[in-house]
């Protein structure tokens, strides 16, 4: 028996049979389910409502919850009952205006037919709806058969030149549901890709963002993108890496283990986009064999690329980070004052991340690890730091920048009405980098003795 969303009945039974219809995605994830090709359902349950005008559905659903009609011109209606906030529209047809692929004018009716509103959606296994009081499949254009066959087929070769954001669409479809892409498809795709750069950097981001992280081989996604150029308009510079061949541990080229290496982490936004872009900088610093300094040169270049397409701070800065640090040794001749100094360096909340990221690295190199048990041992043993009293940040200190400021003024180097300055900074690294070395300096009387050292040395 098919689940029912939670909404479903009630709008039946408040706007009547044969009215009432769940459209798009959920129909798909549905319909993926029945065949065994997907769990659950998707997070979208948004409904199409014919036969029934706006201000009727307004005062008719009104009395149940929350309605409010927050797009006349395209007839859509937020409703909102029990915390739950569904979007409920008309049917639309399209008409062009014009002769560029944003020359369209949508009207909204509820004497549309529904095949002309599902006609106007991107893929065909996205044009199939249900009839939520009989639970009828409607599907006018195929969507069944294309997803019984594991394909991806537009309805119009026009589709693409509409919106060129569908071909990013297309790629996490593709990529999601591991489908094919029929050639014609493809080739449209192909005819469009150049306008992708007119496409909001936000709206590109998202579906970005939805590839990473719903796909488990968003590589699928990627390549296709790659076939039909839009990868040129959206990340050219993952593309400098196409032919570039590496050392003799590596089996794949840049380009290639890029894309593995993204398969091979969790699907979590800022991972996949740092092992996406670990190697960016690779093609860049490439002399013979050798990438030298190619984290370095990729942090920016990974800073750039999210920047451009908008992709929050938080993101960008944690993806950087991860980028630039990812060339880390681990071997275990590294002393337990280095690991603390890694663990620092890193920051531990991003230490897991890492290790994630290091992990996917190897196994996508292709050839079997040198060392297998190695890292191993490092993460245990950073574990072990993390677990113990260790201080690896100045907030760990035993001291703060007041008990600095306190040791200027006894040294006189400061009078009653200094607050501080750069110097309080640089102290209080001097300590930190102190207790990194020797846990055991982590007391007051140690650290403001070293504070005392520290000014002594700098007025020599």
């Amino acid at each position: 028996m098919r689940t029912k969303a939670p909404l479903d009945d009630l709008l039946v039974q408040a706007l009547g049979p044969g009215r009432v219809f769940a459209v798009g995605g959920r129909v798909r994830d549905e319909v993926l389910q029945d065949l065994g090709k997907a769990e659950g359902l998707s997070v979208d349950s948004d409904y199409l409502v014919r036969g029934v005008p706006h201000d009727e559905i307004v005062r008719t659903i009104g009395s149940l919850g929350s309605a409010e009609l927050v797009g006349a011109s395209f007839g859509v209606i937020k409703f909102t009952r029990d915390g739950l906030t569904v979007d409920i529209a008309l049917p639309r047809r399209e008409r062009s205006s014009g002769v560029h692929h944003r020359d369209f004018v949508v009207e909204s009716a509820p004497d549309i037919p529904l095949e002309e509103d599902l006609a106007r959606r991107d893929f065909r296994m996205n044009m199939m709806a249900r009839d939520l009081a009989t639970g009828e499949l409607i599907d006018p254009y195929g969507g069944l058969d294309d997803l019984k066959a594991g394909r991806l087929d537009a309805l119009k070769d026009e589709a693409f030149l509409e919106d060129p954001l569908r071909i990013l669409r297309g790629a996490g479809f593709a990529a999601r549901f591991e489908l094919q892409t029929t050639g014609r498809t493809r080739q449209a795709m192909r005819e469009a890709a150049s306008l992708t750069h007119t496409v909001a950097p936000e709206r590109i981001a998202d579906e970005l963002s939805k590839l990473l992280t719903k796909a488990r081989r968003p590589s699928i996604g990627i390549e296709l993108l790659r076939e039909v150029g839009a990868l040129a308009e959206i990340m050219p510079e993952l593309l400098e890496g196409w032919g570039v061949d590496q050392n003799e541990f590596h089996r794949f080229t840049v380009y290639y283990h890029a894309l593995r290496t993204c398969d091979e982490t969790p699907p979590d936004l800022a991972l996949r986009l740092a092992a996406l872009l670990h190697d960016v900088g690779k093609p860049r610093t490439k002399s013979g064999p050798h990438f030298y300094r190619h984290e370095l040169v990729g942090e920016e270049m990974a800073k750039t690329i999210l920047a451009r397409l908008r992709f929050p701070n938080e993101v960008i800065q944690t993806v950087t980070h991860l980028v630039r640090h990812h060339m880390f040794a681990s071997d275990d001749s590294l002393t337990d004052a280095a690991v603390r100094r890694f663990i620092h360096r890193v920051g531990p909340g991003r230490v897991d991340a890492l290790f994630s990221l290091r992990c996917a690295d190897i196994i996508a190199s292709g050839l079997p690890e040198r060392n297998p048990a190695e890292l191993d041992r490092f993460a245990e043993r950073v574990r072990m730091e993390l677990a113990g009293p260790s201080a690896l940040g100045i907030d760990k200190l035993a001291i703060d920048g007041g008990d600095v400021i306190a040791v200027m003024r006894e040294a006189g180097i400061a009078g009653p009405e200094f607050r501080g300055d750069a110097r309080v900074g640089a102290a209080l690294r001097a300590c930190l980098d102190a207790v990194l070395e020797d846990p055991g300096k982590n007391t007051a009387d140690d650290l403001r003795s070293i504070v005392r050292d520290f000014f002594s040395r700098k007025e020599r």
